[in-house]
């Protein structure tokens, strides 16, 4: 499971229980020489008063790239977005995707990849990709799609996106509770985004 580095103070020893079933305040810290190393930074501030901020030990967070810049990672950001649109989730969650496609730039064909890709969305959004509009963004996205390029970026946001905490608690997922015994007392019936299946949809039992 991975944790986003997050600028802030560490949050208090006392944390939620797993076994309750809530999510447990996450525990991200980042120190200021880790925050300069870095060829390009990544920030950004969670919303107040949001499930994230509440959890987070601070609203501020940054992410470390060691192979591409600021203005490559806010590009592939903005990709991400396009591809997998999520109100719920915060550039944070977004940078994540930069920071695992920062890694695999350390091979030298995946940063030219990256780089030649970012360089036609620029050019189908008219100049800028990361700065255009939504529309546009999602218009110059349409337009490489099938590339290389385009594929390498959607294959990533299905992990980077979604296999995270902050991720896990924005979507309200509880994590694993298969070696507790289940779900039937930890979420079973939590699930508040859909309406209650009728009954027709349940199995009869198979005894009495």
């Amino acid at each position: 499971m991975k944790v986003i580095s997050i600028v802030g103070s560490p949050p208090p020893a006392e944390t939620c229980s797993t076994e309750s079933g809530e999510v447990p305040r996450l525990d991200l810290p980042l120190t200021r020489r880790e925050f300069l190393r870095g060829t390009g930074i990544l920030t950004g501030v969670l919303l107040a008063g949001s499930t994230l901020a509440v959890l987070a030990p601070s609203r501020a967070w940054a992410v470390e790239l060691k192979t591409l810049t600021t203005a490559e990672g806010d590009a592939l950001m903005k990709m991400g977005y396009a591809l997998y649109p999520h109100k719920k989730l915060p550039d944070a969650v977004y940078a994540l995707l930069a920071k695992d496609l920062d890694a695999d730039a350390a091979d030298a064909k995946v940063a030219e990849q990256l780089r030649g890709g970012i360089a036609q969305l620029n050019q189908a959004a008219g100049g800028d990709f990361a700065n255009a509009d939504e529309a546009k963004r999602l218009s110059a996205v349409k337009s490489i799609e099938g590339s290389p390029f385009f594929n390498t970026v959607r294959g990533k946001c299905v992990t980077s996106l979604y296999n995270n905490d902050l991720a896990f608690a924005a979507f309200g997922y509880p994590g694993s509770s298969w070696d507790k015994g289940g779900y039937i007392t930890r979420g079973f019936q939590d699930l508040k985004w859909l309406p209650n299946p009728p009954l027709s949809a349940s199995p009869k039992p198979w005894f009495g």
